[in-house]
């Protein structure tokens, strides 16, 4: 009988290939207001992470600890990188998405559709053939915590692609509010999260599958249900489980949607990443902190894969 540490939950003994019980919970950086986007840069052996409501993107090593990585975010939220190894994030107050380039220099991506501004763009992610998918809920309009309290122009809380010829398309639009959201190891299947359940109860907390059709997206339905909370920012591991926050911490799913086990944490997780210098730690920001746990698997995201990339 294997004995587990308590902040891992099993399921299906499948999860105990994923994870290992000498794995400890860390808190590796706290007293923030609320934390997001983290995102590995194995090139600096370092995360970057934002702090919505403070306006700035934090960053981690284990050599300096947490230091500044850029002072006024503009309410930045999700973080990704591209192929290139540039950051790429979406801020609440422009309401836009914005790429980081080497020199340091910030260009906007995506601003406005239809001649109307975004609502807020939550998270993203770059597929292999260089377009940009983010979704685009109402959060950083609603109050003037996370963005600027603003009536919404669109008609829709909208997921939408940029293409890399620079064409802004809708791919899905019935979400009551999109939220985070992967590719599989592959890219034939979008992950997004639904959580609507946030300001209305009779939304139900799922994650939704999508088909990757070129630029387009066909509904395959509810791939899992969170059963504690709502599911927000979400990432694969390389075998094609998916790992995504909840209210009680982060929780796996196999590629058929069964749920295998949980990271339980004492803060409500808000997203999560692979990392490391064997990509197999994950990264957690969870409320005020930020935490990390060996896992036995590794990251679909090929800069999560070990130093330098």
């Amino acid at each position: 009988m294997i004995t587990l540490p308590p902040h891992l939950q099993v399921q299906d003994d499948r999860f105990l290939s994923l994870v290992h019980p000498m794995s400890r919970l860390d808190r590796i950086a706290e007293g923030f207001t609320w934390t997001e986007g983290p995102v590995w840069f194995g090139d600096r052996d370092a995360l970057l992470f934002s702090d919505i409501p403070s306006r700035r993107i934090l960053m981690w090593s284990e050599t300096t600890g947490v230091t500044l990585y850029r002072g006024e975010s503009g309410f930045n939220n999700g973080n990704t990188r591209d192929r290139q190894g540039r950051l790429v994030g979406c801020r609440h107050g422009a309401r836009d998405v914005v790429r980081t380039e080497h020199d340091g220099r910030l260009t906007v991506l995506a601003s406005e559709y239809g001649g109307k501004r975004l609502n807020s763009p939550n998270d993203v992610v770059v597929s292999s053939d260089g377009a940009v998918w983010f979704t685009d809920p109402t959060y950083g309009i609603i109050s003037d915590f996370e963005g600027y309290r603003s009536a919404p122009e669109q008609d829709a809380r909208n997921v939408f692609r940029l293409s890399p010829e620079g064409d802004l398309t809708v791919v899905v639009d019935d979400f009551t509010q999109p939220n985070g959201l992967c590719f599989s190891p592959d890219e034939t299947v979008l992950y997004i999260a639904e959580s609507g359940s946030s300001h209305d109860d009779s939304v139900p907390s799922v994650i939704r599958q999508f088909a990757v059709e070129g630029g387009r997206l066909a509904d395959q339905g509810v791939f899992a249900t969170i059963d504690t909370g709502l599911p927000d920012g979400m990432r694969c591991d390389s075998a094609g489980n998916l790992w995504s926050s909840a209210a009680d911490g982060v929780h796996c799913f196999a590629p058929d949607g069964t749920l295998l086990g949980k990271i339980l944490v004492p803060e409500t997780v808000s997203n999560l990443c692979f990392g490391g210098v064997d990509g197999r730690r994950m990264f957690i920001t969870a409320t005020s902190s930020v935490y990390r746990v060996f896992v036995d698997a590794e990251g679909a995201e090929p800069w999560t894969r070990g130093r330098g990339r």
